[in-house]
C-alpha cells in the first residue's frame, strides 16, 4: 500500500492524490 501510495503521489500529483486518499479512507 505504501509503495503504491508514493507512486501515485509521484506520478499523479494532485489528480491522483485525491483518489488515493479516498481509497485509503
Amino acid at each position: 500500500m505504501a509503495l503504491r501510495q508514493i507512486a501515485f503521489y509521484g506520478k499523479g500529483g494532485i489528480g491522483k492524490s485525491t483518489t488515493s486518499q479516498n481509497t485509503l479512507a
